[in-house]
């Protein structure tokens, strides 16, 4: 399920909303997705990342480091806090670097993240975009690579227009 709008950038030419907050409900734990444009200092003071909340304590990565905030109960940390840490490397420079070396040698085992994760997540990610647009909670076969609404699965498919078709292969 989702919510959101156009909110900072109301007459731009885009369809995906510019602010929206998804749930997604997996076996045993549930995932939030926000995302606002415009706004500098989200959740954590960060422009962007993502926040492993557990029992004890929040692990908060972004693309400049990470840091581990302890959870309180009366006044006690509940486990050792870590300051922010700097990243080491560019990862996306050593995915873009591991990609082209891959697209080189043409052997797919060669990549270091396989293509199925990235599938995965631009699913995960469509599934908020859907439900935003159809303005209530649906669900993901995976079996099927479907939603059980079949209203939803209009949005799977792309409507191309001026006779372009997308090749089968």
């Amino acid at each position: 399920m989702a919510s959101g709008g156009k909110f900072a950038y109301p007459d731009d030419a885009e369809e995906t909303p510019d602010t929206l907050t998804a749930v997604f409900e997996f076996d045993g734990f549930n995932m939030l997705w926000e995302h606002a444009t415009g706004i500098n200092d989200g959740p954590y003071q960060r422009d962007h990342g993502v926040a492993f909340i557990g029992n004890n304590g929040t692990l908060v990565v972004d693309r400049g480091g990470w840091e581990v905030i302890p959870e309180k109960i009366n006044g006690d940390n509940k486990m050792e806090a870590v300051a922010r840490q700097q990243r080491t490397d560019d990862g996306v420079a050593l995915h873009t670097k591991n990609f082209v070396e891959t697209v080189r040698s043409r052997k797919i085992e060669d990549l270091k993240c396989p293509v199925q994760l990235a599938a995965h997540v631009a699913t995960v990610c469509q599934m908020g975009n859907v439900a935003f647009r159809m303005g209530k909670k649906i669900y993901w076969n995976a079996a099927s690579n479907k939603f059980t609404d079949e209203e939803a699965n209009k949005y799977l498919v792309a409507e191309y227009h001026n006779g372009y078709t997308l090749p089968k292969v």
